[in-house]
């Protein structure tokens, strides 16, 4: 028996600008649109608390 695990990889072509929610929809199988209007609400504030966590997203998750 193999076991499949779930990777979490950037997804270009589901990505608008880096692929970060479009990877994190692929992973959790929801749609990319609930990841980047959850991105958008976080940038309200000041920007920080939306752009901090999705640079780090970029850079932590491999590409595909």
């Amino acid at each position: 028996m193999s076991t499949k695990s779930k990777q979490n990889k950037l997804q270009r072509q589901n990505g608008i600008v880096a692929g970060v929610c479009g990877g994190l929809g692929a992973f959790f199988g929801i749609n990319p649109f609930w990841f980047r209007l959850l991105f958008l609400i976080l940038m309200l504030p000041g920007g920080l608390p939306g752009v901090l966590p999705y640079l780090l997203l970029w850079i932590i998750i491999p590409r595909r």
